[in-house]
């Protein structure tokens, strides 16, 4: 097939324990997953339904880059979190069959401008900017397989800033799966990013973020 411009690469992320790549199609992220989060933003957690934004693929960081500290902010923020890579999709998925679309897990980072995350609340306009900019979302290596429940922890300059547990999330994986399936049809390849405990805070340049998840290799940012 002929094409007017070259056709953009396919964004990938590292598999552990292999050579092989695994190829990124959307990337889904999961607002206020933690009750504890939800409160700091100023939140009530039992009311609110699951609800979703995305990042494009090519905001992908592999871990142990280096990235600008972004324009347009003062106030650039880290979120640890879980990642969940699909293997399977479809549509109307029930929690029950979830699992079996998962191929792995990754620790994570969502970066965001919350200054400009903030003023797009204020004025009831999507939070694009706020998220899906360039180089926002880095990510460890994805371990195939199941995980179990275990510590997610976030350090900054190797100052603890994020602790909790993924059994600590509002709605787990397969909730979280199944309702988006009623939203979108889910597809291999499709990322999503599943929410961030409490104590998210800023970075500045020079500091070093590393996001660790029980069992997963470590998300690891350099502000430069």
């Amino acid at each position: 097939m002929d094409y007017v411009i070259a056709p953009p690469a396919c964004p990938s992320v590292a598999v552990e324990g292999t050579a092989a790549r695994f190829p990124v199609r959307r990337i889904f992220c999961v607002g206020r997953n933690y009750a504890d989060h939800a409160r700091e933003m100023g939140n009530d957690p039992d009311r609110e339904p699951p609800f979703f934004f995305n990042k494009p693929a090519d905001a992908l960081v592999a871990s142990g880059a280096t990235v600008a500290y972004p324009t347009m902010t003062a106030d650039f923020h880290y979120e640890a979190e879980l990642v969940v890579a699909l293997a399977g999709g479809g549509a109307g998925i029930s929690p029950e069959a979830a699992p079996g679309l998962i191929f792995g897990h990754a620790a994570g980072n969502d970066l965001t401008r919350r200054d400009l995350q903030a003023e797009a609340k204020q004025l009831r306009r999507p939070w694009d900017m706020a998220k899906g900019f360039d180089a926002s979302a880095v990510l460890g290596a994805i371990r195939p397989g199941p995980l179990a429940d275990g510590a997610i922890r976030c350090t900054v300059n190797g100052t603890r800033r994020q602790a909790a547990r993924l059994s600590d999330m509002i709605w787990p994986v397969p909730d979280i799966i199944a309702h988006l399936s009623r939203l979108v049809v889910l597809a291999p390849g499709d990322l999503i990013m599943t929410g961030t405990p409490a104590g998210v805070g800023a970075l500045v340049t020079g500091d070093r973020c590393v996001v660790e998840i029980d069992g997963l290799a470590p998300a690891t940012v350099t502000v430069g």
